[in-house]
């Protein structure tokens, strides 16, 4: 019963397809309501916290350790959760800069120390790349930055475990064509009802985003790139760090920060599971250039995690919610400005005050969106209800 669900599905995500190029309609964009958003409440949006939103830190630097963090992602696997990030001494991008993970056996109340997976090496750093989670096999992403590339790019990785604590030697994400994917892969894969996984990479020369996909369940490789055309601006392509969504008719929508600096957020649409790919286009969702989070509750409801300001300021940090995935009509407050954003104590090159990078995901029916505060605590708050 369950592959004639999949079945089901494909076949029906395959005919949505053939529809739309038939009519040859444009796709809508998504969008929020007037007057969901306050921009110019610095401190909360105009947004308030539900009952049951709570915050919890995983990391805070000491004298002892490294004062950097960013690029926190967090996954559950065999009932253990997992929570990586990029780590360094003062500054982002630092040659020492690592990736580091910390584990809960005990749904996220305490943490254990943090365990390097991947150390800097004489000629490249590593950043945090994501999480795929299979029955038996948990999956790390990390992306390898060369210390010499011009201009500047890297390729992605990943380690396997069986046990979350013994991992393979890192190896090269390989695409379908049997070669390395030479680029960074972003840090939140997309599953499909159907199996196919759908992300995307920052592909060399430079930063260039292209949307992939994959049949492979562990995301190790079979990836192709998506019919997709970025708008370059040199060494990057103007769409960077997307992630992505589903919609209840089986489209797919991407979301991309924008780097020429609208402050609104890009959005792009596939019809045929990632294959494909409109152009991606301004919304009016406000942004604050910076890394977001998308994906789907388990009753289908679009969300949106992030900093949507509208400008550079990266707090408040709040979630966007849709029921179709086009029209988002509800918000709510994950942390505010002011009192709640506790001082930075120890400053570095790049470390931007506020909640930055975004990552969630939804375990047991709660949706968790993990980032780091003025980067350097690992922190994550967690929808109860």
């Amino acid at each position: 019963m369950y592959h004639k669900t999949l079945g089901l599905y494909c076949f029906l995500s395959f005919m949505m397809a053939i529809c739309f190029q038939a009519k040859g309609e444009e796709h809508p964009l998504p969008y929020i309501t007037e007057g969901l958003l306050d921009t110019t409440n610095v401190e909360t949006l105009g947004l308030t916290m539900v009952e049951g939103t709570r915050t919890v830190r995983i990391f805070s630097p000491t004298e002892e350790t490294h004062h950097y963090a960013n690029g926190v992602v967090m996954t559950a696997f065999k009932d253990v959760l997992y929570c990586m990030w990029q780590s360094s001494q003062t500054d982002e991008d630092a040659p020492e800069t690592c990736v580091v993970y910390s584990t809960s056996n005990d749904e996220g109340q305490t943490w254990s120390q943090p365990q390097v997976l991947a150390a800097a090496t004489d000629c490249s750093y590593y950043t945090s790349g994501g999480w795929i989670a299979t029955a038996d096999t948990l999956i790390a992403f990390i992306n390898n930055w060369p210390k010499v590339l011009t201009p500047v790019g890297g390729n992605a990785l990943c380690l396997t475990s069986t046990d979350g604590i013994h991992w393979s030697s890192p190896h090269p994400i390989m695409m379908a064509d049997g070669q390395p994917m030479n680029g960074i892969i972003e840090q939140d894969p997309l599953p499909l009802p159907c199996g196919r996984i759908i992300g995307a990479a920052h592909f060399q020369p430079g930063l260039h985003v292209c949307p992939v996909y994959t049949d492979n369940p562990t995301g190790c490789s079979g990836w192709k790139r998506g019919d997709f055309q970025a708008h370059d601006r040199g060494k990057q392509s103007q769409e960077l760090e997307p992630s992505q969504y589903r919609l209840n008719d089986g489209r797919l929508v991407m979301m991309f920060r924008d780097q020429n600096s609208s402050y609104l957020k890009m959005a792009a649409i596939s019809s045929d599971r990632g294959e494909h790919w409109t152009e991606a286009r301004l919304t009016n969702i406000p942004d604050a250039r910076v890394k977001q989070s998308a994906g789907n509750l388990p009753d289908g409801t679009a969300y949106l995690a992030g900093n949507p300001t509208g400008c550079k300021r990266r707090s408040p940090l709040a979630v966007l919610f849709s029921s179709d995935g086009l029209c988002f009509d509800r918000a709510l407050l994950l942390r505010s400005g002011g009192s709640d954003l506790q001082p930075q104590r120890y400053p570095g090159k790049y470390k931007t005050l506020g909640y930055s990078y975004p990552k969630s995901m939804v375990y047991k029916g709660r949706l968790y969106v993990a980032y780091a505060t003025n980067k350097e605590d690992v922190e994550y708050t967690v929808i109860e209800q």
